[in-house]
């Protein structure tokens, strides 16, 4: 295991290198003898490497930058929702490799299990270092706790499929390993605090304090879908009215759509249709855009944040939210507030994906198993 200042070291490399010793040793504050000290190791088990000499212009010796080792292997990650799998290969910085997804046809913990495997295997990477598993619910210690979308209670995910993957598994809900991955690798690294609001088959809410990720029996559960955004709204499945639920999820999108034409119609349609210039459904997202734009200013002034990641599945549509969304959150902040800025991220399941891929890039990292 690495020490928390050797970590920091190996972290600092991986989000911003290659780094020069002199640059490294400012950005964390060291002396050159104690950043010596701290990367001997690091570079004695193949985790680092010193690239060629490079002349940074100062008087001296030239500096040799140093870098994570291209040994770093591959990383999977692995979204697993109630009806698929989505699965995508990484390298150590959570560039995307290949993306890959197939039907879940039995959501059992076995038949998830069974599914997790062939994906994984599928991708044919003879250099996988680590696994990573998102699903939305209470996830803790490798164990599924509570997943409402599989309707599972207390599968111990990660034991299972180390015994068959022979590598090792991180689990975690989805929307804390979205949190992680724009924290390390995405429009979160640098900024010490920021949101990450997901909207698809529920809503989310991922926080980012002093640069760490909060984690909390709550976090990632969907407490906030059920924050109350517009008093005659239509009810969510338990029964509160006008919140984030019952306005932004796409199968409310779906069921507000079917009602307003009279007939059944699916989320991609009512985005087609809505893009071809038809009244109601323009009418419908820009009022989905509101709703949008009032759980983001609600969420920034209570924690006093002030960038928002948007993601999920539910952003394909955000072209026709976006200009109503930022209105409804510049009205509803006070003037003297910071201005909030929307990052919308496009990839969908893509991204949940690689923020499960992100989590056993960490957990790899802690175990110094970027090399072998």
């Amino acid at each position: 295991m690495l020490t928390e200042s050797e970590s920091a070291v190996a972290r600092e490399v991986l989000l911003h290198g290659p780094l020069s010793r002199r640059t490294l040793a400012a950005r964390l504050h060291l002396s050159p003898a104690s950043l010596t000290r701290l990367a001997r190791p690091l570079l004695s088990a193949g985790v680092l490497i010193e690239l060629d000499d490079d002349g940074d212009g100062t008087v001296g010796r030239p500096s040799r930058p140093l870098d994570i080792s291209p040994a770093a292997g591959t990383f999977v990650g692995v979204k697993l929702t109630g009806d698929r799998v989505h699965v995508v290969a990484t390298d150590v910085r959570a560039d995307l490799l290949d993306a890959r997804d197939r039907p879940l046809d039995d959501p059992s913990p076995r038949g998830a299990c069974l599914a997790i495997v062939e994906a994984v295997e599928a991708l044919g990477r003879d250099d996988v270092r680590g696994v990573g598993v998102s699903l939305g619910g209470h996830v803790a210690d490798g164990v599924a706790v509570h997943a409402p979308f599989l309707d599972w209670h207390d599968v111990p995910l990660a034991r299972t499929l180390e015994d068959v993957l022979d590598v090792p598994v991180a689990i975690e809900n989805d929307v804390v390993a979205l949190a992680e991955a724009e924290r390390w690798f995405g429009v979160g690294r640098g900024i010490p605090g920021f949101l990450v609001v997901t909207i698809g088959a529920g809503v989310g809410l991922g926080l980012v304090v002093d640069g760490r990720t909060v984690r909390t029996p709550d976090a990632g559960i969907g407490t906030v879908g059920h924050l109350p955004l517009r008093a005659d709204g239509p009810p969510c499945p338990l029964g509160h009215r006008g919140c984030a639920d019952a306005l932004l999820t796409t199968t409310a999108i779906e069921r507000r759509a079917s009602r307003a034409l009279g007939r059944a119609i699916g989320f991609d349609d009512a985005i087609a249709l809505a893009r071809a210039g038809d009244p109601v459904l323009r009418e419908l997202f820009a009022d989905t855009g509101d709703a949008l734009g009032a759980l983001c200013a609600l969420a920034t002034t209570l924690s006093l944040h002030s960038d928002v990641v948007l993601a999920g599945e539910g952003m394909q549509a955000f072209d026709l939210l976006r200009e109503r969304t930022e209105a409804a959150v510049s009205q509803l902040r006070p003037p003297s507030a910071s201005p909030v800025s929307l990052h919308p991220d496009h990839s969908g399941f893509t991204a949940w994906a690689r923020g499960a891929a992100a989590v056993a890039i960490q957990a790899a990292m802690g175990r110094m198993e970027l090399a072998r």
